[in-house]
């Protein structure tokens, strides 16, 4: 998920220039309408946690999952990182919530299955960060 190039570079035909602020606008919109629902998402969550009265471990891992989206949809305003590390992230929080919700109940292969996974997007998330910084 890598933002769209500049379309104020000099060398861009006009018709490029129009189609990558086009790209560019849609792209802006489309993170918006992310950052919305992952609002919108939380808050419905919050909200479910307070009316039930009770914190579950699912519920605080839930809220990690948002936070890492909304960290990703910062991480593209900024240009501060790597924006193909966040997703990964993502996906190692998600299989984590996976192993510790229904780790008791899975077929212990399945566990180090998942667990493979998590390690092979580590050492993806660690490659991808020290090249893209060298």
């Amino acid at each position: 998920m890598a933002s769209i190039p500049d379309p104020a570079r000099d060398d861009a035909a006009p018709h490029e220039k129009l189609a990558l602020t086009g790209f560019r606008l849609v792209e802006h919109g489309l993170l918006i309408i992310i950052a919305a629902m992952t609002l919108f998402a939380t808050g419905t969550e919050v909200w479910r946690v307070v009316q039930a009265q009770a914190i579950d471990l699912a519920d605080i891992l839930l809220m990690f999952l948002y936070t890492e989206v909304i960290g990703m949809i910062a991480v593209f305003y900024t240009g501060r990182d790597s924006p193909f590390v966040y997703p990964i992230f993502i996906a190692i929080t998600a299989l984590a919530r996976l192993i510790v919700l229904q780790g008791k109940n899975m077929a212990p292969e399945n566990i180090v299955f998942e667990a493979s996974a998590i390690l092979l997007l580590a050492i993806a998330a660690v490659v991808i960060g020290r090249t893209r910084k060298g």
